[in-house]
């Protein structure tokens, strides 16, 4: 007896462990951690993106004279803070949420991604609807890269891409519209502008084997009787002569021709032999032909992002439905 009371007792002191089976969690761990993971990327995409636009404003000293911004909205630097502040935003609600199980930033994740799909929608509905005003708008915006082409760094290499990488343009119609900006206004030469008559070397035709750029080939192209005068050869053809409004609208019209098997060819020749010299399209004409032109890879990446952004909304409900459902079996 005095055997089993101390076995009792020593039973009662130290009590044997209670296994307990611990139930499954309902959160997918899988859902969870890529949604970590793919806005992790977003988040680090859009704080560079954000730095770089920082970066450029204060290289032009932006904060202290913002009073010199024509245009913000035209501001290439704007843009990039504007992308990359979204982008910030969406990486962070998105990461943390996840993270945290935290079913307020996964809500605003999923919103902020719904308004943005609901802004994509609505932008391209309108482009189709509104072309002539869309169009008005890119003319009023080349317009005023134009005019202050020598005055902002970031819109001058813009429109330098755009005229001799992207679209092969000159201009909005054409050259002649140069003569909006002072430095090429043909009546610049009074006051001595050595680029008066001309074009920026982006609107200059690429010779063959050509090693170091000539940053003066537009100089005195729409002076008259240039053509004449330094056209001897097909090695001499140096600047586009289309203008970029113009070139725009070729492009978009050469890609529909592929998408519809339809053909267009819209030219426009000023000056035979300045032709062979610049670019002649505009560049605005060229963006329309280059969007018709590629109207069905545009249409593909369309759906691809939409696609995306709804798959992120619903995952990010899946995962709140998930959250919640694990607080209701802890109460």
């Amino acid at each position: 007896m005095p055997a089993a009371q101390n076995a009792e007792r020593a039973a009662r002191k130290h009590p044997r462990p209670q296994t307990t089976v611990r139930e499954p969690s309902e959160i997918s761990c899988c859902l969870k951690y890529v949604i970590f993971g793919t806005n992790v990327l977003f988040w680090i995409f859009g704080l560079c993106i954000l730095t770089i636009g920082i970066w450029a404003w204060s290289e032009k000293d932006t904060f202290n004279n913002l009073g010199r911004l024509t245009n913000i909205a035209l501001d290439p630097a704007f843009v990039l803070i504007l992308v990359g502040t979204l982008t910030f935003i969406i990486g962070f609600t998105g990461c943390v949420g996840a993270l945290r199980e935290n079913t307020c930033l996964l809500l605003g994740y999923a919103i902020i991604l719904a308004l943005l799909l609901l802004a994509e929608m609505t932008v391209g509905i309108l482009g189709f609807v509104f072309k002539d005003w869309i169009k008005a708008q890119a003319t009023g915006g080349f317009q005023a890269f134009i005019v202050h082409y020598r005055e902002d760094p970031d819109q001058q290499n813009l429109i330098d891409w755009i005229q001799e990488d992207w679209l092969q343009c000159c201009g909005i119609e054409g050259p002649k519209d140069w003569d909006r900006n002072n430095y090429f206004n043909c009546s610049s030469r009074e006051v001595g502008s050595r680029e008066a008559c001309g074009v920026p070397f982006s609107c200059c035709r690429r010779r063959p084997n050509e090693i170091i750029k000539n940053k003066q080939c537009g100089y005195d192209v729409r002076k008259p009787g240039y053509g004449s005068q330094h056209i001897q050869s097909p090695s001499d053809w140096q600047i586009f002569e289309r203008g970029c409004l113009r070139a725009g609208e070729e492009w978009m019209e050469a890609n529909l021709i592929r998408v519809a098997i339809t053909g267009m060819t819209v030219g426009i020749c000023q000056n035979y032999d300045v032709a062979k010299i610049i670019y002649e399209k505009g560049c605005i004409q060229a963006g329309e032909e280059w969007v018709e032109r590629n109207l069905l890879l545009l249409a593909c990446a369309a759906v691809i992002i939409a696609f995306v952004q709804v798959l992120g909304i619903c995952f990010a409900q899946h995962l709140r439905s998930d959250i919640w459902a694990q607080k209701a079996k802890w109460h």
